[in-house]
This record gives structure tokens, sequence and C-alpha cells, in this order.
């Protein structure tokens, strides 16, 4: 029976299974009762990855299936500061899981797309969460954030980025089209605003506290992976993909 690894956003954890990624994706969302049903965002690890990082014999005694061969369904190996310690080349695909438990399956690249706006929205996922309005393109914001030589910084983030609509270039009077944003509206646009205005600042905090869930129509280009060695770029498809090839999951996250 295989043994998967899977490094879960929601919360931060390195869990083994042996479950495959779409079943485990169902048992964390609605297949326990001792977690809150939700969004589940998790990557799964390439086949026979080991760290020392993380109690590899601990792995061995532990995970093993129940009687009459019931799979394992999860066992945890860490739970605090582990998304840094998993390499980007041990990632092998994003698994985006809705609070019904259907997944959607996002594969990494190292090609990022054209960024060409002025002014982004992030939300960040992982190891914090509040929600950013930056200048800097991704792959610069991912730079920025985890710079050791900062006051505040992460090893590592995990974010993605949401549709800024007009206002991606045009804060004052631009429309956002359908971005979702719970608190009052004008202090999005003005955080824009105060970007455009300060030529030294390149982020802007909006929201510090974390949002239980975030809707996928927002999304604008995907998600990301990123600290100073590199980015991971998870693109999120269009939307007359999810229509047509990724109908069922689509209709579970509305």
């Amino acid at each position: 029976m295989r043994t998967y690894l899977y490094l879960s956003m929601t919360p931060e954890s390195l869990v083994a299974s042996h479950l495959p990624p779409e079943e485990f994706g169902m048992y964390m969302a609605v297949g326990t009762r001792k977690a809150a049903h939700g969004q589940v965002l998790f990557f799964d690890l390439v086949e026979g990855y080991q760290s020392e990082a993380f109690d590899q014999q601990y792995l061995v005694e532990r995970c093993i299936p129940h009687d009459k061969d019931q799979p394992k369904h999860s066992l945890y190996l860490g739970v605090y500061r582990v998304m840094e310690r998993v390499p980007l080349e041990a990632i092998n695909s994003l698994w985006l899981t809705s609070a019904h438990g259907h997944s959607l399956e996002l594969k990494p690249t190292r090609q990022l797309p054209a960024f060409d706006d002025k002014y982004y929205l992030y939300q960040e996922l992982c190891p914090v969460h509040p929600l950013i309005a930056s200048k800097l393109a991704p792959h610069e914001f991912a730079t920025f954030i985890t710079r050791p030589d900062k006051p505040l910084y992460v090893p590592r983030l995990c974010f993605l980025d949401f549709d800024l609509g007009e206002m991606a270039n045009d804060p004052e009077n631009g429309k956002p089209n359908t971005l979702y944003y719970p608190d009052p509206f004008w202090h999005l646009r003005g955080c824009l605003m105060e970007l455009q205005a300060d030529k030294r600042k390149h982020t802007k905090t909006v929201d510090r506290l974390h949002l239980q869930s975030f809707p996928y129509h927002c999304i604008k280009n995907g998600f990301y992976l990123g600290d100073q060695g590199g980015v991971l770029f998870f693109p999120f498809p269009a939307r007359v993909e999810l229509e047509g090839k990724h109908y069922v999951w689509w209709r579970s996250t509305r």
C-alpha cells in the first residue's frame, strides 16, 4: 500500500496517508468530524521523498494499515514551520478541494506569464494570512517578502493573486469587475491610491485577518509558492476550461 506525503496549507502541516490525492482531499474536507468543513489546499510530494527534517522512523512505524487492510487516512509528521523545510523540487501538484470534497489538480511551472499591471492584490495563504496590495509582480513580491535582511519576513510564502479589474492600472477611477472584497470597498481603493502616491512604498496591508475561505472566481492568474530560490507558479484554469473540463469541481465551489 503506497504511502503519500501531503504538505497541507489548511492548516500548515505535513501529513502521511494511504489515500491518493482526490480521496485525501475528500477525507480532509468532509470525511471527519474532528475538523471544520471548508476549502482544503494541499500539495502532494514526489514519490519517495524523504528528509531528515522529519521523523522517518515514526512514519515507518505508525503509517500502517488498520485492521482488515483499511488504509491509514492521516498521520501528522509536522505542524510547525513545515513548508519552509520542504524543497520546491519535492512539490508535485497543488490540489484545491472544495467544501463539498471535489478536487482540482494544478501542475506547477517555473514559466511565469507577463505581468503588466501597475498594482496587484494578493491573498497570503501560508504561513501568514493578510490580504496585501502591492506594486510588485508575483515573483518580485515573493522575493521581497522572503528577504531575511528585512525586519518582517517569512522564509517561504504561498499566495494567490486576485483580479483587480481596471483598478490594477487606475486605482482612483477604475472598476473592480467581479472582485470579491468583504469590507467597505473604499478601503481597498484607498490602499491602492496610497501606493500610487508613495513612490517608496511597495506593499500595503488591506486586511490583517485570515479569510476562512476565498472566492475562486476572483483569482486572476493562479497560485504561487516562492522564496529566495525561486517561485513555482500554479496556473488557474480559464473560465471556459472550468465550465467545460472541470465543471463538477467548479460548480461545487459556488
